[in-house]
């Protein structure tokens, strides 16, 4: 049978006329409308081709943005920065961009103009909702060496650097800033706010300023084998949820390494949940620099009581934190883990596992709920309860024991501390061993808010259901503290514990409580 082209015309267009009886798309047997079309998708491109020079002096985050906006109007796509140094001020990101660093390649914070004309972009009004509840820092994104804000599926990969070198501390510390904070500064190197579907991967971070990242409100968020060697916060988790951060190094000598945070900064209250830390490093005592090269240079001994470098949750806690998990981790020369409420939210479900420590300065771990109220009137106190610790090693750490210490009115509920060393300087006198602490309820969160405390390895206040099962406290020098300190505790399940030569605990308004097989002292039970 032939057709002639009227025919096979004709039954093209009666085709797509049928289309919508047979199911089938309209677009079937129909000539495209070439109006119609999307432009086609950049994929990878050169950012040298926007006109970056990546010579280090020349300005180049105007071609950087024009490069950005270009791959977002044609529907994503990679940015390629090759070998060379890319003085920026502001980088605005965009959804289905992703910034890819080459083995060579630096993204460098470039010094903010001394006249104050031009440089980063400016700091953005703070929510009237959420003013005077959170430091400053946490209340603006845009500020910022790369920021990017109501975003989607975007990323920053690959083995280059990003080099915060001309970024300000937030705390005045900035001799070479006449005002650290004034317009066209920057002091964030990159700052994410209600943001999803986002990958951090790969690449190092030199001196990011007051947060090396800013995290608000971002959801479906990776952070994988990252390196940050800074000068305050390494990653700041704020408000997010369904996190995980796999496989990073963070050195941050004078603030926190990985802190977890639920502020008030959107101006409502957001849990930050279902986070994951693993197979990470933290530490607080290396010179900057030092640990990015590899030459590993510890800080001044003098140093020793500003380390920082640690795993905290808190201190803003207007929403909480739910659903975490922290595993295979080492801390060296740091504090411990913090996890803090005191600003109304909850904190719970909290799975702590095969971490290593040395040379804990502030306890291996610390637990707090206290009643600080940063935040909207009528808020009741927050919550802390159900907490595991398993298989932690500390060695090497200070005087300050590990705490637990919740409030007479509202006290820690369920915690298991099992499979735990913890190894401390002891040499405390008998005079510290008498010290009735202070509950400061209103107090800022930190493991030194009570001022030196009566016990070796643990000192335990207002809680409900504790256990210890396999727990061993070791000193270096004879110490006149009993190894556990617990006041106002009820329901207390002691079990297979080795403690130092002397006084076991010391007990005050215990109730509930359970001792067996703890190794030199005979089985107690007090109901």
């Amino acid at each position: 049978m032939q057709f002639d082209r009227r025919q096979m015309i004709s039954g093209a267009g009666a085709l797509a006329l049928a289309a919508p009886l047979l199911g089938l798309p309209a677009t079937v047997g129909a000539q495209p409308q070439r109006a119609a079309l999307r432009p086609a998708p950049m994929g990878a491109v050169d950012v040298r081709k926007f006109g970056a020079r990546g010579d280090g002096k020349a300005i180049d985050s105007a071609a950087i943005n024009r490069a950005i906006d270009a791959l977002a109007a044609s529907g994503g796509g990679t940015l390629i920065f090759p070998p060379g140094t890319y003085a920026c001020y502001t980088i605005r990101l965009k959804s289905r961009v992703s910034l890819h660093l080459t083995n060579g390649a630096t993204i460098l914070a470039a010094a903010a103009p001394t006249d104050g004309r031009g440089g980063y972009d400016l700091a953005e009004e703070q929510d009237p909702r959420a003013v005077g509840f959170q430091d400053a820092g946490h209340s603006h994104w845009r500020n910022s060496l790369i920021w990017g804000e109501g975003l989607h599926d975007i990323a920053i990969t690959g083995d280059g650097l990003i080099w915060g070198k001309g970024l300000g501390r937030g705390d005045g510390k900035d001799d070479w800033l006449k005002d650290p904070s004034g317009p066209g500064t920057a002091n964030k190197a990159i700052a994410l706010k209600n943001c999803r579907n986002v990958l951090l991967r790969d690449f190092r971070m030199l001196e990011g300023g007051w947060f090396a990242l800013l995290a608000t409100g971002v959801d479906n968020l990776t952070i994988d084998n990252l390196l940050i060697d800074t000068n305050r916060d390494g990653l700041d988790i704020d408000c997010c949820k369904n996190v995980r951060v796999t496989n990073c190094t963070v050195n941050s000598p004078y603030d926190d390494a990985i802190c977890p945070k639920s502020s008030f900064a959107l101006g409502y209250a957001r849990v930050t949940e279902n986070l994951t830390i693993s197979g990470c490093f933290v530490t607080g005592n290396y010179q900057i620099g030092s640990v990015l090269d590899g030459t590993w240079r510890k800080m001044p001994t003098d140093f020793a009581p500003l380390i920082h470098g640690r795993i905290k949750f808190g201190t803003e806690s207007n929403g909480g934190f739910r659903n975490i998990a922290i595993t295979n981790c080492v801390f060296e020369d740091s504090r411990g883990i913090a996890l803090e409420t005191v600003d109304g939210g909850v904190l719970e479900d909290v799975a702590i596992s095969n971490i290593t420590m040395r040379g804990i300065v502030h306890g291996a771990f610390f637990l707090r709920l206290g009643k600080r109220m940063r935040g909207p009137a009528g808020v009741p106190i927050g919550t802390l309860k159900r907490v595991r610790i398993s298989n932690l090693v500390s060695s090497g750490g200070s005087q300050l024991p590990a705490v637990i210490a919740g409030l007479a009115e509202r006290p820690i509920e369920d915690v298991s501390i099992s499979d735990v060393l913890l190894h401390q300087i002891g040499g405390a006198d008998a005079a510290m061993a008498a010290l009735q602490p202070p509950e400061n309820a209103l107090g800022y969160p930190e493991a030194t808010m009570f001022g030196d405390l009566p016990a070796t390895g643990l000192f335990a206040r207002a809680v409900r259901g504790l256990s210890l099962d396999n727990v061993e406290v070791q000193v270096d020098r004879p110490d006149l503290r009993p190894a556990l300190w617990l006041q106002d505790v009820d329901g207390v399940d002691l079990s297979r514990l080795r403690l130092p030569e002397g006084k076991a605990f010391a007990l005050d308004r215990v109730r509930g409580l359970r001792s067996s097989a703890v190794r030199g002292h005979d089985d107690l039970r007090i109901d």
